[in-house]
This record gives C-alpha cells, structure tokens and sequence, in this order.
C-alpha cells in the first residue's frame, strides 16, 4: 500500500485526520494516506493524542509504540511504529487490513 513506508526505526505510515466526526474510524485510503475520522477536536494535541490511541487500539500494539514524526499541526500526518525488524511484515498486514475494512 502507498501508505506505508519503510523507516530505519521500524513502520511509517501516512494519515489523513478528519477531526470532529461523529465517530472513530477509517474509512478507506485517501490518495497516499489512511482516511482516520476522530471526534477529537483539532486543538491543543487532542487530535494527535487521539490519533495515536486509535491507531494503537485498532493495529493491537501499545500507544508507547506509536509517535507522530511529521504533521502535528496538519491534517497530514506521518506516523512511527517503533518496532524489531521482525515485527515489520505483521504490523504491515495489520495495517493493510485496517485500511481494507474502512473501505
């Protein structure tokens, strides 16, 4: 998937927040990112922090495991799984099923 990247530290992947939804969830691929509503609201990290409680919860790993490298402020983000390079092939097939359910 072109959401997904390769990353010296483990798995990046591209996210597009839609902040203030009525609901928590992935809803597809948007262009080169996963699609995420959040009903957080986009002020004062509560959107970020969301994003990343979220995509924990829905890929099985802990929230410690998951960081935000680029895009705090912005809808486009690109976030860090820090993992072993063995967990790499798991966590990318979690995520393509992630994004295949949303669609």
């Amino acid at each position: 998937m072109s959401f997904v990247l390769n990353h010296p530290s483990g798995l990046a992947f591209r996210v597009h927040v839609q902040p203030r939804s009525s609901r928590n969830q992935v809803v597809g691929v948007h262009g080169d990112a996963l699609k995420v509503k959040l009903t957080a609201p986009p002020v004062e990290g509560a959107a970020n922090t969301a994003c990343i409680a979220f995509m924990a919860d829905a890929l099985g790993i802990a929230k410690s495991a998951i960081s935000i490298i680029s895009g705090h402020t912005g809808r486009r983000k690109t976030l860090l799984i820090t993992c072993a390079p063995d967990r790499i092939p798991v966590l990318r097939k979690r995520l393509e099923g992630v994004a295949a359910a949303g669609a």
